[in-house]
C-alpha cells in the first residue's frame, strides 16, 4: 500500500507539472493585484481548508523570503464569524457569507475541493464572480463543477483524495515560490 501511494503520487506530480505555465501567470496576477492592495481569499473544507489556510499564512508571513505581508484572508480560519454564520446561514452559505463581506471587485478567490464537488465552495465562487473576483480552483479530477465555475483552475488527476491533497500543497509552494521572486524587488516590511 505505502509503494502504490508513493506511485500514484509520482504519477500524479509528473502529470501536474505541465500546469507549471499556468502558475507562474497566476503568481503574475497575484503580485499585480495584491501589491496594488488587493486581497486573496481561501477556503475549502477539511483538508482543502488546512490547504487554503496554509496559503494565506504563506502570503500574510513569509514564503522563501522576508517581504512585507500581503492581505490573504483564510475564510474558514476566524472561527466565532465562521460558527456563526454555520448557524445562522447554514452550510451551503457559510463561504458566500465570507465572500460578500470581504471581497471586493479585483480580489482573488482561490477555492479548494478534492472533488470539486463541495457546494459550499461553489456557492463561494458564484458569489465571488458575481461581485466582480477572479476565481481560481485547485480540484480533483475534472469534469468537475468546481473547475467550471472558475475563471481558470488547475485539476489534479489522481486516484485519491490524499494524493490530490498533498499535490494541491506543492502547488501553492510553487505559486508562492514564484510569487516571491515576482515581488523580490519591493522592500520588506521594518520591525
Amino acid at each position: 500500500m505505502i509503494e502504490q501511494h508513493f506511485q500514484d503520487l509520482g504519477a500524479a506530480a509528473w502529470h501536474t507539472s505541465s500546469a507549471a505555465p499556468k502558475l507562474r501567470g497566476w503568481a503574475g496576477t497575484l503580485a499585480d493585484r495584491l501589491s496594488a492592495g488587493a486581497r486573496l481569499l481561501t477556503c475549502g473544507n477539511g483538508g482543502s481548508a488546512a490547504e487554503a489556510q496554509h496559503l494565506s499564512g504563506e502570503l500574510t508571513g513569509r514564503f522563501l523570503r522576508d517581504r512585507r505581508p500581503y492581505s490573504a484572508i483564510a475564510l474558514h480560519a476566524d472561527t466565532s464569524a465562521f460558527t456563526a454564520t454555520l448557524n445562522d446561514y447554514g452550510e451551503q452559505e457559510v463561504f458566500a457569507r465570507a465572500v460578500r463581506a470581504h471581497g471586493r471587485p479585483g480580489d482573488v478567490l482561490v477555492a479548494l475541493s478534492t472533488s470539486g464537488r463541495s457546494q459550499n465552495v461553489l456557492a463561494a465562487a458564484k458569489t465571488a464572480r458575481e461581485l466582480g473576483l477572479l476565481t481560481w480552483a485547485l480540484t480533483g479530477p475534472v469534469p468537475n463543477d468546481l473547475a467550471a465555475v472558475c475563471d481558470d483552475a488547475v485539476a489534479v488527476e489522481a486516484p485519491g483524495v490524499a494524493t490530490v491533497q498533498e499535490i494541491h500543497l506543492a502547488l501553492i509552494h510553487a505559486l508562492c515560490g514564484e510569487f516571491d521572486a515576482l515581488t523580490a524587488e519591493e522592500a520588506p516590511e521594518t520591525r
